[in-house]
């Protein structure tokens, strides 16, 4: 694995953060719509914990963002040339300290349906299905990080 560096991010790291995920090779075809004019706003990233995950050189690997009063991974995504390099895996384990740190219980994730296995296999659980809605016309598991005072 490359050095990589974690960081809070800025509102000045929005547009790549945009440009992550809607270059994303999970979201073409049928799942194209999901990020279709998407955007990762300055405001929501000053709003919220995001997290980036950048090389030695600066450029964006992957990210994740925690909604602290829902409890809930709202977005994670590692860029397609990163991905089976332990970037996404170490998001999430950061991801989950924060949540200890902020005091939850849990961490809910809608997963996009590719992305399942990967969750699973860093340690969340099944909960359910979330039926389509809007411009979403495919079921989405829903699972769960279920967060201990222990740290592995």
């Amino acid at each position: 694995m490359v050095d990589i560096t974690l960081r809070r991010a800025t509102a000045d790291d929005a547009k790549r953060l945009t440009q992550l995920v809607r270059k994303s090779g999970a979201y073409r075809g049928d799942y194209a719509a999901m990020v279709d004019g998407y955007v990762v706003g300055g405001p929501y990233v000053e709003h919220h914990p995001v997290y980036v995950a950048v090389d030695a050189h600066g450029k964006v690997l992957g990210f994740y963002a925690l909604l602290l009063d829902e409890a809930e991974l709202d977005l994670a995504f590692v860029a397609d040339e990163a991905q089976g390099r332990g970037v996404g895996r170490l998001l999430v384990e950061h991801m989950l300290g924060e949540a200890r740190a902020a005091g939850l219980g849990s961490v809910r994730v809608v997963a996009h349906p590719p992305a399942e296995d990967f969750y699973l296999r860093t340690g969340a659980r099944r909960t359910g299905t979330i039926p389509p809605s809007g411009r979403i016309h495919w079921a989405r598991p829903e699972l769960r990080y279920d967060i201990t005072a222990d740290v592995a």
